[in-house]
Order: C-alpha cells, then structure tokens, then sequence
C-alpha cells in the first residue's frame, strides 16, 4: 500500500488540481507572474486546445468559460511546447495552432494613427503595435491566409475569419523591405499582409 500511495504523489496532477493550485497561487487582479515560476515538469496532461479555440480535457469540451479563463492565465510557452504551469508544478498541453482566438477588435484613429485593440475567446485584450505584432502566415499549396496577433509572452491569438475580414476593408498600401505591400497600420507599425503586386493580380 505504501508504494501504491507514493506512485499516486509523482503522477501529473489532474485539472482540478492545477485549476485549485492556479486559483491558490493568483492574486489580486492581473495575472498570475508565470514567467517568475520555474516548477519542475510533471508530465504532459491530456488537455488539448482545438485551432476554433476550444479547450478539451480528456477528450471532452471545457464547458466552463471561468475554468477556461483560469488555465488560460498559467500557459506558458518555453521551447516551443505549451504548458500550464504553477508555482510548484508543470504539465505540457497540446496546442493544435494558436492558443488564443482573436474573436474581435475595434478600430480608435485612422491611417497610420490607427490602433486596433483585439479582443481573445479568453478575455485577454492587446493593441496591436510594437509589442503585439500582427503577422499573417500563408499556406504554401493554397495560399489561404492564417493572420495571428500576440498576446503575451509568445502566445498569439489567431485571428478570427470575420475579424480578418474587416481587417482587409481598412488594409493601406506602404512601403516594406523596399517594396509595395498591403497592410495594417497599428500603434504606430505597419503590419504586411500580401505584396501589393499580388493584390492587384487577384
């Protein structure tokens, strides 16, 4: 019975405990200082973020957005793995793209004063600009675009396709690396999203 005991300690914990221990360890308002937790690895969870933005456990949808919200305050990105971590524990997740959604924005300004303030499936908001780049990814054999935003630390937001569809209407043509692109202006940055020269070809 003794080592039965000892093996249940050392497996990685379950969500609810992460969710107790994340709960325990934030404080106050902001987020939690993940990047000041350095815990030791405990294994990887079974937990999946989809690419539409929705959070599995074990196979089956979080259908607590406050749960949701909680986990979404301790992921943290190291190496290019996941994980959800607490001041004492660390487990990796999968992430199938980004982990946030950008499911909406609103524009203050015009032209290259413009600010686009994103808002996440998660309730993380973010201005795009110097600090929270927009970069947009194209597929090599369709060249559908995949547009992603950063929240924080690494974590971007893909951008939703009705967001990025009012994106397009308010896109300016600049200059960028020596040639013509189609754009968004934000905090003060211009962000390229396809080679005017492309544009006018389509």
């Amino acid at each position: 019975m003794t080592k039965t005991t000892h093996e249940q300690k050392t497996v990685t914990p379950s969500a609810d405990a992460l969710a107790q221990a994340a709960k325990s360890a934030s404080k106050g308002k902001g987020l939690p200082p993940v990047d000041k937790w350095n815990p030791p690895f405990c294994g990887d969870l079974d937990m999946r973020i989809a690419r539409d933005g929705t959070w599995f456990y074990q196979g089956t949808p979080i259908g607590r957005p406050a749960l949701v919200r909680l986990f979404s305050t301790i992921l943290k990105l190291e190496d290019g793995r996941y994980y959800l971590v607490t001041p004492v524990e660390k487990v990796g997740i999968t992430v199938d793209d980004a982990p946030f959604v950008a499911v909406d924005f609103q524009v203050a300004g015009t032209g290259e004063d413009q600010s686009l303030t994103f808002q996440t499936n998660v309730g993380d908001l973010a201005t795009a600009g110097a600090d929270h780049p927009i970069r947009v990814q194209r597929d090599p054999e369709t060249g559908e675009p995949s547009p992603y935003v950063m929240i924080r630390a690494g974590l971007e937001a893909l951008i939703d396709r009705k967001s990025f569809y009012r994106l397009v209407e308010l896109g300016r043509h600049a200059r960028h690396a020596g040639e013509s692109w189609f754009g968004l202006w934000s905090g003060g940055q211009f962000f390229p999203v396809i080679p005017s020269a492309e544009l006018e070809l389509r």
